[in-house]
């Protein structure tokens, strides 16, 4: 069998650093990408190769690729710290663009627009977190915040947190979502407790508790679309 031919040997064309410069960046593969970002390959195989063997084990999901951390990366033969660095940090950039377009988002005007919002932060964790999306009278998105991390079974909502979060930046209204790091969407007594808690609360200062999101594998269940608010 003849041997794999190095990124080197290639056809000029063909070379992922000269093929964005030559067409464009949309036109190149996310391995290609990835090839950019680490430089070169193993011994035994090119950067396009090594990159397609890390997309091959996350089924070639790049959000399922976001949540591999340094030492994932560096599991695959030829990545090192630095070259790990560089797919995570290429990888953040991607996030943290996704979250400033929502900054500039059109109105709220649906539990999927709210789940869109803060999807990136809660899919796939493996411990509960609780956020708020506060909201002008315009239904815009004023901020997006993190109000309490916890463990696997739950986490703590301070009420008393969530409004001043709220009252600080002047919101007209708020969405709560926590995240359900098992994927079972199905609220518990104490989610259904609370969320009458914040909502009788919100009623006295006179801000709007318009839904309550859980999430999970990718999905969300609304309290709102299913008429418990």
């Amino acid at each position: 069998m003849s041997e794999k031919l190095k990124i080197k040997e290639w056809s000029v064309a063909d070379r992922p650093r000269e093929k964005l410069l030559n067409r464009g960046r949309s036109e190149l593969s996310s391995a290609e990408l990835i090839a950019i970002l680490i430089g070169s390959g193993s011994r035994d195989e090119s950067a396009v190769d090594l990159s397609k063997k890390i997309l091959s084990s996350v089924d070639n999901d790049l959000h399922e690729l976001a949540k591999l951390d340094i030492s994932d990366l560096m599991r695959f033969k030829g990545i090192g710290e630095a070259k790990a660095i560089s797919i995570s940090a290429a990888l953040e950039l991607a996030k943290r663009k996704r979250s400033s377009e929502h900054m500039v988002r059109k109105q709220v005007t649906s539990s999927r627009d709210a789940f869109e919002i803060v999807e990136e932060h809660l899919s796939g964790l493996d411990h509960e977190e609780f956020w708020i999306i506060l909201l002008n009278r315009a239904n815009r998105l004023i901020e997006k915040r993190n109000v309490s991390k916890g463990g696997v079974s739950g986490t703590v909502a301070d009420a008393k947190l969530i409004f001043k979060a709220a009252l600080s930046r002047l919101a007209s209204s708020m969405i709560i979502c926590h995240n359900h790091p098992s994927g079972n969407l199905k609220p518990s007594k104490a989610d259904t407790i609370l969320t009458e808690k914040i909502v009788e609360g919100g009623k006295n200062l006179d801000i709007a508790v318009l839904d309550h999101l859980i999430i999970g594998n990718n999905s969300y269940f609304s309290f709102a679309d299913e008429g418990l608010i």
